[in-house]
């Protein structure tokens, strides 16, 4: 058993390359195929290895749309290019719709949740596995720090998406994932008067993480304009202390966030930029039908990747500091580090970035 550990311990963590990708695009989007054709060749993705689809650019779809135009076509893609076992990363491209729409609910109960996440099944699916639509599916590899991220071994896709506001948000997000580098802080910004699982997590991910690089706070100050970030974790647009919508931030190449807001991936449609948060009282200035702040304002600022949801995911159910900031510091993947992180599939996660984004070794 010694030796056994010994050698899991001497799998390397992060080897995966643009092989092991399924690179999917929206035919009917001159963006979506833009991106791809940029993306495709930094990262040696084969020709084989990329999936057109021909479907609406609509944020939100039924659950008919998205089997036949999206998880069908994609499933087709990975059998017909015997591909099912090689590939381990989906990759959509932006203008592929983001939301299932469907009845709410509890953890257990709702049926509606995002594209990606749902995507993640797909492994299992072609394999003959059934699903029941409503509530969510325990992601197997959760909390699965020390071991390689292969098939049969956890049988689902880890699905990103490469989108944002627009091109240059989106090209830069692949850019800086490729000067990616293992150096700068980690920035964990707790909400005070809170003794819950979120700040745990986050003083958790403090302790975890090389003392020399974290920055934490608990008190009732907001960390802005900090410089040479490398990770951020916070509760966003819910602590009621965050009055500025732009955090300021110098964001390092490689750089990924996360904030515990539950429709922070609600869209990717641009507010204007004097666009604020405000309360779900105040419905003339909501942005899509929520108050709360956007995934995408991180992308925008400098950030490499990060995670948020399409629908409310209940705390519980959010990508977790002091799993995804661990796994990345020491050299996993951005589409590892994040999945690592998240309890729960076929939910309401979406992780913006490249999935072969790694800062290396410290």
């Amino acid at each position: 058993m010694r030796l056994l550990a010994i050698l899991l311990l001497t799998i390397p963590l992060s080897a995966q390359t643009g092989e092991n990708v399924l690179l999917v695009a929206n035919r009917s989007s001159a963006l979506s195929k833009q991106i791809a054709d940029y993306y495709r060749p930094l990262r040696a993705v084969p020709a084989e290895n990329v999936c057109y689809l021909d479907t609406t650019s609509d944020e939100e779809i039924s659950w008919t749309t998205f089997q036949k135009d999206i998880e069908i076509p994609v499933g087709k893609c990975l059998s017909n290019g015997d591909l099912r076992e090689k590939v381990l990363y989906i990759v959509l491209t932006a203008d592929i719709p983001l939301r299932i729409a469907g009845s709410g609910g509890s953890i257990e109960e709702a049926e509606q949740g995002s594209v990606d996440s749902e995507l993640t099944l797909l492994y299992q699916k072609l394999k003959g596995s059934k699903f029941i639509r409503k509530g969510m599916v325990a992601n197997p590899f959760f909390g699965k720090g020390d071991a390689p991220f292969r098939h049969p071994n956890y049988p689902i896709y880890l699905v990103t998406r490469l989108a944002a506001y627009d091109w240059n948000d989106v090209k830069g997000m692949i850019d800086r994932s490729l000067a990616a580098r293992n150096r700068g802080k980690f920035v964990l910004d707790l909400r005070t008067g809170q003794d819950e699982p979120g700040n745990v997590w986050l003083r958790s991910a403090a302790i975890l993480l090389p003392p020399d690089r974290v920055i934490v706070d608990e008190s009732t100050r907001v960390l802005y304009d900090q410089k040479d970030v490398i990770g951020f974790a916070s509760w966003g647009s819910n602590d009621r202390n965050r009055t500025r919508r732009w955090l300021g931030f110098q964001w390092l190449p490689g750089a990924i966030a996360l904030e515990f807001v539950s429709t922070n991936m609600r869209t990717l449609k641009r507010p204007p930029d004097n666009w604020t948060y405000t309360t779900w009282d105040d419905h003339a200035h909501l942005w899509a039908d929520s108050p709360q702040g956007l995934t995408a304002d991180l992308i925008h600022e400098g950030a490499t990747g990060a995670s948020g949801n399409v629908f409310e995911p209940y705390l519980v159910a959010c990508a977790r500091p002091d799993k995804v900031l661990p796994a990345y510091a020491e050299g996993r993947n951005l589409a590892e580090s994040f999945y690592l992180g998240i309890a729960y599939l076929s939910w309401q996660g979406v992780v913006l970035g490249d999935p072969l984004c790694s800062l290396g070794k410290p």
